[in-house]
């Protein structure tokens, strides 16, 4: 699907959110990369196989008191 020089990274790959931005729609908040990842404003992804990647949530620090 990608026709950049060098190729972006596959939807497989763990660098997967490098690929170059195809579509995006901020409105609705998700973007298309060129590898056909599908990235959300929540940080979460649906791969081209229909393969849900889940947000990735901060974790809570504790601070002593």
């Amino acid at each position: 699907m990608c026709r950049h020089e060098p190729t972006c990274p596959s939807a497989g790959s763990p660098d997967r959110k490098a690929a170059q931005t195809v579509v995006t729609h901020p409105e609705q908040g998700w973007s298309l990369l060129c590898n056909g990842l599908f990235v959300f404003d929540d940080t979460g992804e649906l791969l081209p196989d229909g393969q849900v990647v889940g947000p990735r949530r901060p974790t809570p620090v504790s601070v002593p008191a």
